[in-house]
């Protein structure tokens, strides 16, 4: 009874949500009363749902109201609601879309409710920018081989530079210059110097100190908990999929022999002290609070999950709390696989709805959105305020750099880097027709924006740059199928992952915090529930699914 009275709260929640893009097609439709032309700028809002989304985005910072002037587009962007899982499904349940979804993995259901429209036609005909950008690679954008229409473009860069990382693991700059920069390279080798470090130094500005803080709150479970799982023992980033480069066999991770090791080694660290105990409650706020207040040594999150919070850190004077980028591996045998080049994946993007009041209006932003124009003033900010040209290069005035590093709010103030994500991106790689990378990073740029104590520690070890610590994509190989994390699953697949993700979610926190003696045993009951559970079934569908996108990428475009 519960439960049914929890489903229909957040039905009735949602409903009220998704009458509000009603609501707003109304509205618009009156201030708008006939189709555009390609080209117009006359003034159009169009709602824009992305699940990603964890806070009010409202359209006015600087960048925005460029684009709105440049292309007469508004965005009236919407979110799920705390994290609500259900957005999609119960956006189709009402039948009442958006003009513009990202809704990442839950695509497939948005097409197979037909609730968004095939771009071929339009592609051909208008998408000057995007043939532009996506040039050959237009068609990694296709669905499936069995319906090969393109349904989205965007969210990721198309030629991407691997020339920055965030590592697998982290760890304070601190603690590697107490310990006289000493060579870390294995989970042991991690764990010995938070032991030491936490030794001598108990507490730090008054409170207790932490060794390891996980944030596995929501889906944050998957980068701080899973993820690392595959890292340490040389397997890349394909979500909750190892992939044999050889066969194109996926198999749920969480099957595979030595995924133990990571959670072996959390168990080990709960055990002695070493592990936040508050990793598996903490929520989001509180546990970026604690790395703000320095007294946490390490972390296995990726810089954009807490830029605020090591922004903070230098905002208050302790950039040596700020972390060093680690290729950490469960022991010497294993490449940390960090510097994986994934080539382009297509897969996930922005949708335009069946319900979308102007189609051709929308297309005509995303195309545009493709263009050098748009992606400069996305990532670089407004010419003359953000940036100036000084030799023909774009530059970044020092007074403006030192306003992005330490302004946790800096993105949100200008808008600079804002809209980039889940839009169309060229890469960090890409060098625009003057000559300029299109993006703020570059090798130069990342080195010359490293901070003091950055390149103190870079230089203890000899090293240039954070990527000389990994082994180089060319060890690792580029990967033939891009990512599987960006692939829509059958809906009935999608549900069996989700099923099995719930079960090892809480499965993996049971067996981090019981006792050592059990753990082995306690895995291999895993495995056999996982295997009960039928996600082997999951794994020849996964299978197949990438043999086909391999052979559809095959296939000129």
């Amino acid at each position: 009874m519960n439960v049914v009275r929890k489903m229909l709260f957040v039905l009735l929640a949602t409903a009220v949500t998704l009458s509000g893009f009603a609501e707003g097609q109304k509205d618009q439709k009156a201030a708008t009363s006939s189709k555009t032309t390609a080209g117009t700028k006359t003034p159009i809002t169009f709602t824009f749902f992305t699940v990603d989304a964890t806070e009010d985005m409202p359209f006015t910072d600087p960048v925005a109201k460029k684009i709105t002037e440049l292309t007469g587009v508004t965005l009236k962007v919407d979110r799920p609601v705390a994290g609500d899982q259900q957005a999609i499904p119960l956006m189709i349940a009402s039948g009442q879309y958006p003009d513009l979804i990202y809704a990442k993995g839950d695509l497939t259901l948005l097409i197979e409710a037909g609730a968004v429209i095939p771009l071929d036609d339009l592609i051909a005909k208008r998408g000057k920018y995007i043939k532009e950008l996506y040039g050959d690679q237009i068609v990694r954008l296709r669905n499936s081989v069995k319906d090969p229409h393109i349904y989205t473009v965007g969210t990721y860069g198309v030629k991407n530079g691997i020339w920055d990382t965030d590592g697998c693991m982290q760890i304070q700059h601190a603690v590697l210059k107490e310990l006289g920069y000493p060579k870390i390279e294995t989970l042991d080798d991690y764990a010995n110097a938070l032991r030491a470090y936490m030794k001598k130094y108990p507490t730090i500005n008054g409170q207790k100190t932490i060794g390891l803080s996980l944030l596995i709150d929501t889906w944050q479970w998957y980068i701080d908990l899973s993820n690392p799982g595959n890292y340490v023992i040389g397997f890349p980033d394909d979500g909750q999929w190892i992939v044999d480069q050889k066969t194109l066999d996926a198999q749920y991770k969480f099957l595979h022999p030595e995924m133990y090791r990571y959670y072996k080694w959390l168990n080990q660290l709960y055990h002695e002290g070493l592990l936040d105990p508050e990793s598996f409650t903490q929520k989001e706020d509180v546990w970026k609070a604690k790395i703000a207040s320095g007294r946490v040594l390490g972390i296995a999150y990726p810089r954009w999950g807490y830029g605020d919070a090591r922004t903070s850190l230098i905002q208050q004077g302790m950039p040596e709390r700020t972390y060093a980028y680690l290729p950490i591996v469960a022991d010497k045998k294993y490449k940390s696989p960090m510097l994986k080049d994934y080539g382009f994946s297509g897969g996930w993007g922005i949708a335009i709805s069946k319900s979308c009041k102007d189609p051709e209006r929308a297309f005509e932003f995303l195309d545009w959105y493709c263009s050098e124009e748009a992606q400069i003033l996305v990532n670089w900010g407004l010419k003359d305020v953000n940036y100036v040209i000084q030799n023909g290069k774009r530059v970044v005035p020092e007074k403006e750099q030192k306003w992005a590093d330490t302004d946790p709010d800096y993105s949100k103030k200008t808008g600079v880097g804002r809209w980039v994500y889940p839009f169309p991106q060229r890469g960090t790689a890409y060098i625009d027709s003057t000559g300029n990378y299109i993006t703020r990073t570059s090798p130069e740029t990342i080195i010359k924006n490293y901070l003091p104590v950055e390149k103190e520690t870079l230089a203890a070890y000899g090293k240039k740059m954070w990527i000389d610590f990994f082994p180089k994509p060319e060890e690792l190989g580029i990967s033939r199928h891009g990512q599987v994390w960006q692939y829509a699953l059958p809906p009935e697949t999608n549900a069996k992952v989700a099923e099995a993700d719930e079960y090892i979610k809480n499965a993996l926190v049971r067996i981090i915090m019981g006792k050592p003696e059990d753990f082995d045993k306690s895995w291999a009951k895993i495995v056999s529930d996982l295997k009960a559970m039928g996600i082997e079934e999951a794994n020849k569908v996964v299978s197949r699914l990438i043999k086909e996108k391999v052979e559809m990428w095959s296939k000129k475009p």
